[in-house]
């Protein structure tokens, strides 16, 4: 029997190094929540603004349970609040006098329209820090394009990059340019919290666009293709940067991947499969001549390494020192004993599900580290908890009668 991933780090009691920095959080989809996921995993308070009807994450469901939701909004608090009134956006206001952070996703502009723009909330809070996650950025020709990260994906070169030389180009299989963005801004708004709290300086406005992050993950291909004139050509999982560097079957159906980056590496490599020969031949005697003989390279492990199962191989390699693992599924993911002991994956409680497998607080604080304190909470969970006492009873009585507070 596998040991269950624990709950040792759920506590709805626990306080985190962030525990009184208040995050207004207006944003919708994935980068926006990603990001104040973080915030709120570290002990912010991130009060998650949705419409009446909720964010459209919500929407993402597998057998009718918003999972994605579930994930990416775990820690977080609730107010359901129609912005399309002139009520909801003075209790944005109200409730960003009090914020650190306001996170928002509009197209550029809309902000503006609504009355909200950076210019009026930093005259009634001069310290909020203010992350505008969109498409494109907030100035350029691109700025009122919509700007999901498909087409980011797409532009940016990562989609061209990837995949195989003679098929299509291949988008990522999960939400690569929004979850790029919301890490970059997470760090970011950290930075100028910094300089609010330690250096005495006011808010400042984060343009965050989905583009520049992934963009800049992409590494030197700008640099590379002055110097050689050259578009990178899609290899698969092939480097072109080191050798051997690739995936490859197993006898029983399975993969391993394996990275030999380093001279010393591939050297063991070619040994221990029986072919020393192979480290002075001139294909393979350097890292540049390997990437240019990479396919001849890879028949040659790929031909040891089919040949055996997939246990047979990890023990071989890992007792030949050489670095190699499997190709996992999520199946085989929450049965491995390695996320299961270091609690990568841990279950906490949940209304729908029983118990809610997802992912540990990242990464770790030996000292000061998160924790997991709240489920996913559903739409306007806390409305009266939050807007009763800002508002007053006979307020927020009103405005929920009225529908602008659901």
């Amino acid at each position: 029997m596998k040991k269950r991933p624990t709950r040792r780090s759920f506590d709805p009691t626990a306080r985190g190094p962030l525990d009184g920095v208040r995050v207004v959080d207006l944003s919708r989809l994935v980068a926006g929540n990603i990001l104040t996921l973080q915030l709120a995993d570290f002990g912010a308070e991130v009060i998650k603004i949705e419409p009446p009807e909720g964010d459209t994450l919500r929407s993402w469901r597998v057998k009718g349970i918003e999972t994605a939701w579930k994930v990416y909004a775990r820690n977080k608090k609730s107010v359901a609040l129609d912005l399309r009134t002139d009520a909801g956006r003075a209790i944005v206001k109200e409730l960003a006098k009090s914020a650190a952070i306001l996170v928002e996703s509009f197209r550029p502009g809309v902000l503006e329209d609504m009355g909200l723009a950076p210019d009026e909330l930093h005259k009634i809070n001069p310290k909020l820090v203010i992350v505008r996650i969109s498409g494109w950025g907030q100035d350029g020709r691109y700025r009122h394009k919509p700007g999901f990260g498909t087409l980011i994906e797409g532009y940016s070169g990562f989609a061209s990059m990837n995949g195989f030389g003679d098929r299509e180009p291949v988008l990522p299989p999960m939400y690569l340019a929004d979850a790029m963005a919301a890490l970059y801004g997470y760090g970011a708004v950290m930075v100028a919290l910094r300089e609010v709290e330690k250096n005495g300086g006011t808010g400042q406005v984060l343009d965050l666009p989905l583009f520049d992050p992934l963009f800049s993950v992409l590494g030197p291909q700008a640099a590379n293709y002055k110097l050689t004139g050259e578009v990178k050509v899609r290899t698969g999982s092939r480097s072109t940067n080191a050798a051997p560097r690739n995936v490859y079957p197993t006898r029983d159906g399975h993969w391993v991947c394996l990275s030999a980056s380093t001279q010393g590496m591939a050297e063991r490599v070619l040994t221990k499969i029986g072919r020393p020969e192979l480290v002075k031949d001139p294909r393979f005697a350097t890292n540049i001549e390997r990437v240019q003989h990479g396919e001849e390279l890879d028949r040659i492990i790929g031909g040891f390494i089919v040949a055996r199962d997939l246990a047979d191989n990890l023990k071989f390699f890992d007792e030949a020192g050489v670095t190699i693992g499997p190709v996992y599924d999520i199946a085989q993911i929450v049965a491995d004993d390695y996320v299961l002991e270091r609690e990568a994956l841990i279950e906490i409680p949940d209304a729908d599900m029983g118990e809610l497998p997802t992912h540990s607080v990242v990464p770790r604080l030996s000292g000061t580290p998160g924790v997991l304190r709240a489920a996913a909470p559903k739409v306007g969970q806390h409305n009266e908890a939050l807007l009763k006492p800002l508002l007053g009873e006979a307020e927020y009585d009103r405005l929920k009668q009225s529908g602008v507070i659901r």
